[in-house]
């Protein structure tokens, strides 16, 4: 087949895209890996510090809080410098921030430069939304997403085993600063790497072309802030994020805490089991890029192809919901297990949606703002753990994840109805 020959969308840098993508996802890892020193690392800094329980949640409130507000103000930071110069300032921010950690002397310092680090770590959904949007065509949009999401749990995978490390080599102090260097070192390489498609020097005018021709700007769609705002579409995705993100940074924040407070497992016990939840997240975010694409050939539109894809997701969140009931600490993780798998699975497909129904122009923004929904959630799930789970331990809590990730699904199907589904079959 001549090159001419070739459909449009095969003839764009298909080797480049997927090496940008590569480049995402290595500073989503990274990213993840920074704010996940902390769970890891909060049994050594619990007793360092004589922290309560309490006092620990309200450390990462102040993560989470930031994190909470910047989402929405570092997608409109990224749709306004570029995805460039924005995601490079945001990682210098996120590790110095992380770097600094080392230096807290208490549980009150140790929240303010959590709260640096959250305002700064807001921009990795965004930026990686933002980059599928503008370098990939709609059909390939949910691996690609999947691929940077897998940086999520990669990152957190990859957090116990050398935070325990560090801990047990040097100090709690060399985790913070070997995790943030390595920020440091990607911050660098995104800068001098990454250009978007209308500048990227190894980018034809024909494929440069190719691309904006997959990617014009709809005019249902969106394209301003307000715009978004008022649209049924952004709710469909906000609501079930703002529903099911709970589970997700419960999984961050608290499964080493878990295991101690439940199993009495010690520091080198965590490092050995408690990466293999973010293991199987891997797969759930493989998934959720796989599963749109088959649902798609056999004839659903784009959009059911996600609602399905975030419902199947949402009921297998049932088996971490059954953590309560668990008799071993192997029983237990295989749960969290299907909990990381599960999370995963249903969070791309309402990450991809951004990217799907909103212009280019605004994916930035549109993601910001639906990420600020979610973290919403996981504060206010956070602050119910610091209440309750020295209480009335932590198996009514699971419970309650599963729920909220169920009722998130009936929401999706509810608000995110495509009256041009039919414009959006695979051909």
């Amino acid at each position: 087949m001549h090159e001419q020959d070739r459909p449009a969308d095969k003839r764009f840098g298909i080797a480049l895209r997927w090496w940008i993508i590569g480049l995402i996802t290595l500073g989503t890892i990274l990213n993840y890996l920074a704010r996940s020193t902390l769970s890891v690392a909060a049994p050594t800094l619990k007793s360092e510090f004589g922290m309560t329980t309490q006092q620990y949640s309200w450390v990462v409130l102040a993560f989470q809080a930031s994190y909470t507000v910047m989402q929405t103000v570092a997608g409109a930071v990224l749709d306004a410098l570029g995805t460039r110069v924005g995601f490079f300032v945001f990682a210098i921010g996120w590790a110095l921030s992380n770097m600094a950690h080392a230096f807290a002397t208490g549980w009150m310092s140790l929240a303010a430069f959590r709260a640096a680090l959250g305002a700064t770590e807001a921009a990795a959904i965004p930026a990686g939304s933002k980059t599928v949007a503008q370098w990939f065509p709609p059909q390939e949009r949910p691996l690609a997403t999947s691929l940077f999401q897998m940086g999520t749990s990669v990152g957190n995978m990859i957090a116990p085993p050398l935070v325990a490390f560090c801990i047990l080599a040097w100090d709690w102090q060399a985790a913070f600063l070997v995790t943030g260097g390595l920020s440091l070192i990607w911050a660098g390489l995104w800068w001098f790497a990454y250009r978007d498609p209308a500048d990227h020097p190894r980018l034809s005018q024909a494929e440069r072309d190719a691309l904006a021709a997959a990617n014009k700007p709809d005019a249902a769609r969106p394209a301003t802030r307000s715009g978004v705002l008022r649209s049924r579409l952004f709710w469909a995705i906000g609501v079930p994020r703002f529903l099911a993100e709970p589970a997700w940074q419960t999984f961050n924040f608290f499964i080493p805490l878990y295991l101690v407070a439940v199993w009495k497992l010690d520091l080198k016990s965590i490092a050995m089991w408690a990466w293999l939840p973010f293991l199987a997240a891997d797969f759930g975010s493989l998934a959720a890029g796989l599963l749109p694409a088959w649902l798609m050939k056999r004839g659903s539109s784009l959009l059911a192809s996600r609602k399905i894809t975030m419902t199947l997701g949402a009921l297998c969140m049932v088996g971490p919901g059954c953590l309560g009931l668990a008799t071993t600490p192997g029983m237990a993780i295989a749960l969290f297990c299907i909990g990381g798998f599960a999370h995963q699975l249903l969070n791309g497909a309402l990450i991809t949606l951004c990217a799907d129904v909103f212009d280019s122009r605004t994916v930035g923004t549109a993601s910001g703002m639906a990420g600020t929904c979610a973290w919403v959630g996981g504060m206010l799930f956070t602050l119910l753990i610091g209440q309750s789970a020295d209480l009335f331990g932590y198996g009514p809590l699971f419970v309650a994840l599963a729920g909220l990730d169920l009722v998130a699904a009936a929401v999706l199907w509810l608000l995110l109805r495509d009256p041009a589904a039919g414009s959006h079959r695979a051909a």
